[in-house]
């Protein structure tokens, strides 16, 4: 479901896919490309949500931002290229740079930032502000660096946002 919230209606782009169960909401613009899974929700209600091409948010992720009040200036969500951002995650109020793959029931807070060609693993927390520089195998509450990815690791990233762009396409061909 694609939902308009008060002037704000989502934009994506002609070769993204959303699911049917899915959930867009407000201020949001996703790339060619992108692919939202089932049960996944994206809401930028109260800031924006930018997700960059053939990035892929799969089945049960929470994309949202955080506004700016009393306790908190307001942050949007950044995604970059090529992200995966795996089953279940919470990715909020944060940014995600480019070639990124995000695990299973990670968490990435406000403010924080992933640093490029990183893997964040699976049940992993970023806490608020934390900046990760790119490169490295995280994991952990807090996360932290176990080691830098080999180059193999690093073309996996960019493998694994391609092929979902080819699943993406096999999705929207049987719709």
């Amino acid at each position: 479901m694609i939902r308009t919230f008060e002037s704000y209606h989502p934009k994506i782009a002609h070769s993204a896919w959303v699911d049917a169960t899915a959930l867009v909401i407000g201020d949001v613009e996703l790339a060619e490309d992108v692919s939202v899974w089932p049960m996944t929700v994206v809401r930028g209600d109260v800031h924006y949500i930018r997700v960059g091409p053939r990035s892929n948010i799969q089945d049960g992720a929470v994309v949202h931002v955080a506004h700016a009040g009393d306790y908190s200036p307001g942050y949007p969500t950044i995604i970059g290229a090529d992200v995966t951002v795996g089953h279940k995650a919470i990715v909020h109020a944060c940014t995600v740079e480019d070639a990124c793959l995000i695990g299973m029931a990670a968490t990435i807070m406000d403010g924080a930032v992933l640093g490029s060609e990183s893997i964040l693993g699976a049940g992993s927390l970023v806490p608020p502000g934390k900046e990760l520089p790119g490169g490295h195998l995280y994991v952990g509450s807090p996360a932290k660096a176990v080691r830098e990815l080999t180059d193999e690791e690093r073309e996996f990233l960019r493998y694994s946002a391609r092929n979902y762009v080819s699943v993406k396409n096999r999705h929207r061909a049987s719709s």
